[in-house]
């Protein structure tokens, strides 16, 4: 498939965003670890905690 990749890299430019994130030594594996156990990538991982953090906080604001 000649320019999937140009394809998806283009698509990834214009439809995503990046941040890097750097963590204390060794809780990379266990971060790795955790999303395994959930079947889900650490990029999945990741967004799933941030967007439960996000509604908690939003939930919270709504009641003080």
């Amino acid at each position: 498939m000649a320019g999937t990749t140009e394809y998806k890299n283009k698509w990834q430019q214009e439809n995503r965003e990046r941040i890097n994130l750097v963590v204390a030594k060794g809780k990379k594996a266990v971060i790795q670890a955790q999303a395994d156990a959930a079947g889900v990538s650490v990029n999945a991982y990741i967004n799933a905690a941030i967007d439960e953090k996000m509604e908690r906080d939003n939930a919270q604001g709504a009641t003080e």
